[in-house]
């Protein structure tokens, strides 16, 4: 086998190498999509779907028995497919005269607290000295790690911690605590936190508190919490992140600029490091949201000893 790869990796290497010296290089960085795709649906039966659709608002059913009538043997799932595409799936979509009615709008917060948006990040737990990104995959430490996320402990894996995460709509203010689980007990006591957080920065009242579908914010416990101090729990439709998207792309704010922007020797130096992060978040970091500007220059009320105006 390893002759094999051997043969192998020298056929590649004169290929590559011929093709380099005779200038045709360039078709090593062409497109992997490929020339043609006989599966393809025609583009005259994409026009008779959408067709027929807008001017006889035939379901898919019955436009997919339609083209069989006519020799174009496409299933119902594809019809279906193709006018979820050309966005006129839903009744609704349509006008009685075939015209589209439908409107993409934004979720946008009218005011701080209309909408706080709560969401948790599973991250792996770093082992005392580092893990593999500091010692390589494969070593000691790396392998130490790999037993850990084996192990049970309070009904959570030891190899993972959870990251809980409040963002307010409006500001983009947000608060993010280092926790050991993501159990509906630890939720509702890190959603008390971030109240006295938010009421900190003038964030009284809070209308609308939105979260997924995750089994901590289903849980009784946590949805008569939410209700007592929220005007309205909601929960956002299953497998769409992004009716929770701006808790979602803080997230992916977190783990691209702190999580991940560094070697961390200790799960403890990168609980402490987030601490830190946090203040900048708010205090300093421009974001596009509040005009360039950090997030708590959009609130009146602070609680360091840098002022918004002073930002």
């Amino acid at each position: 086998m390893a002759a094999e790869a051997g043969v192998s990796r020298q056929c590649l290497s004169r290929w590559v190498n011929r093709y380099r010296s005779s200038g045709d290089a360039g078709l090593l960085d062409r497109s992997s999509a490929p020339h043609s795709s006989p599966s393809q649906t025609p583009d005259e039966v994409v026009e008779l779907i959408e067709s027929w659709r807008r001017e006889h608002k035939w379901s898919a059913r019955t436009i997919a028995a339609e083209l069989t009538h006519r020799g174009h043997r496409v299933s119902v799932a594809t019809v279906g497919r193709w006018l979820v595409r050309l966005g006129i799936n839903r009744r609704r979509d349509l006008d009685p005269s075939g015209a589209s009615n439908r409107r993409p709008e934004r979720i946008t917060a009218r005011y701080p607290g209309h909408m706080v948006h709560l969401d948790v990040k599973k991250v792996g737990r770093i082992p005392d000295g580092g893990g593999w990104r500091a010692h390589g995959r494969g070593s000691d430490a790396d392998r130490a790690a790999q037993r850990a996320k084996a192990k049970k402990k309070g009904g959570a894996k030891a190899g993972y911690v959870y990251l809980h995460s409040a963002v307010d709509g409006f500001s983009r203010l947000a608060y993010t605590e280092h926790l050991t689980d993501e159990t509906a007990k630890t939720t509702i006591g890190f959603f008390h936190r971030a109240r006295a957080f938010f009421a900190a920065h003038g964030i009284v009242r809070i209308t609308r508190l939105v979260t997924d579908n995750g089994a901590n914010y289903r849980a009784g416990a946590f949805v008569r919490t939410a209700t007592a101090f929220a005007s309205r729990h909601q929960r956002t439709r299953p497998y769409t992140p992004r009716h929770n998207g701006k808790a979602e792309r803080y997230q992916r704010t977190l783990a691209e600029e702190l999580l991940y922007a560094r070697v961390w020797t200790s799960e403890g130096q990168r609980a402490r490091a987030i601490q830190v992060w946090n203040i900048h978040y708010n205090y300093h970091r421009a974001h596009t949201a509040a005009g360039d500007q950090p997030p708590a220059s959009r609130l009146h009320q602070t609680v360091t000893n840098v002022t918004t105006r002073n930002i």
